[in-house]
């Protein structure tokens, strides 16, 4: 078997906002297997900024997994474990060099185009115009659970967008969710959870920056609004320390990304625990391209939540892979219509 690896970048349609800054592109990263034509395709979901391992020797680690290759996945996984994203796209590859199609990492119903997952309608930070209209276009298309990020305009003008949602839809007919990417400080977060609390919304992600365990253990320990730990997983390496941020901040959800948190294994371990310490928790990608978003639904599919999950984020570049994954009604499936375009990943 042989294996290398080809770097791609992702241009947004338009520029998305998040507390962290504006994102024009995301880079992106492909691990293909060949084996007498036979090809297995994954991909290293990295995201500058955010994921543990942005470090300056992530391209020479990709270069030696692939020089490596015949190692195996076991052996390669427990080289890579300061590399989630690494961990994400190996475990892609061979599972899709194993399957029929290079596309079936986890074969299913909705692998099989027959069955759909209920995913939540991103709203992405900017002017108060703007993200009105996106809600505006996320209802049109038949969405029941908005997530919408808020942070980054005036806190007020967030609320009165929420109210304009809530004037118009309650609860039992749109789940509203938010997300503050941390941005609220700890002095005051509690206060901003009290107000948003009066818009009956599901929960909200990461109110404070990762990492004040005891600011964000008392915020989850008296919020009005179940709060979703997001950022504080990525880094979150080792069983013991995972147990520890469930034991001592006791979140009502945890979110899980694999291509942050150590692919499947690491968010099977993330589920396991979570269900030990009566906590919910659901599954969302984090920017990749179609390839890694298609291997991340399908395995989603199969541990059988029964709330909206964060996948549908393929939409938003110019240069995505052609794929059958198609949103609609509010739902994330495989069209058997259609077909995938991978030649912009094996060119070498």
């Amino acid at each position: 078997m042989k294996a290398f690896y080809k770097r791609y970048v992702l241009h947004f349609k338009s520029p998305s906002g998040t507390s962290r800054g504006i994102l024009k592109t995301k880079e992106t990263w492909f691990i293909i297997l060949e084996e007498n034509g036979k090809l297995g395709i994954g991909e290293t979901g990295l995201f500058r900024g955010l994921s543990y391992d942005d470090v300056p020797n992530y391209e020479e680690k990709l270069q030696w997994v692939c020089e490596n290759i015949h190692l195996g996945l076991n052996a390669l996984l427990d080289q890579t474990r300061a590399f989630p994203s690494i961990q994400f796209g190996l475990e892609q590859a061979f599972l899709s060099f194993q399957n029929e199609s290079p596309f079936t990492f986890f074969p299913s119903k909705f692998s099989e185009g027959k069955d759909a997952i209920s995913i939540n309608g991103l709203i992405w930070m900017g002017t108060a115009d703007f993200m009105k209209k996106q809600i505006a276009e996320k209802l049109e298309a038949g969405f029941d659970c908005i997530k919408m990020k808020i942070g980054a305009i005036d806190f007020e003008a967030e609320l009165q967008l929420l109210k304009s949602i809530r004037d118009e839809f309650g609860k039992e007919e749109i789940e509203l969710r938010v997300d503050a990417n941390g941005a609220f400080h700890p002095d005051n977060a509690l206060e901003k959870l009290k107000r948003l609390s009066d818009f009956d919304l599901h929960s909200i992600e990461q109110p404070i920056k990762q990492g004040q365990y005891e600011q964000m253990a008392r915020l989850c320990a008296t919020t009005p609004l179940p709060i979703a730990l997001d950022e504080e997983l990525i880094g979150v390496l080792s069983s013991e320390e995972k147990v520890k941020v469930l034991q001592d901040i006791q979140p009502q959800y945890i979110i899980l990304k694999p291509s942050l948190i150590g692919g499947f294994a690491g968010s099977r371990e993330w589920i396991n625990l979570a269900e030990q310490f009566n906590c919910g928790w659901w599954i969302t990608s984090a920017l990749e391209s179609n390839v890694g978003l298609n291997a991340i639904g399908q395995f989603t599919y199969l541990q059988n939540s029964n709330l909206p999950q964060g996948l549908g984020t393929g939409s938003l570049f110019t240069n995505n892979l052609d794929s059958p994954l198609t949103v609609s009604q509010g739902k994330l499936s495989l069209a058997n219509d259609k077909k995938w375009n991978f030649n912009l990943i094996v060119d070498k």
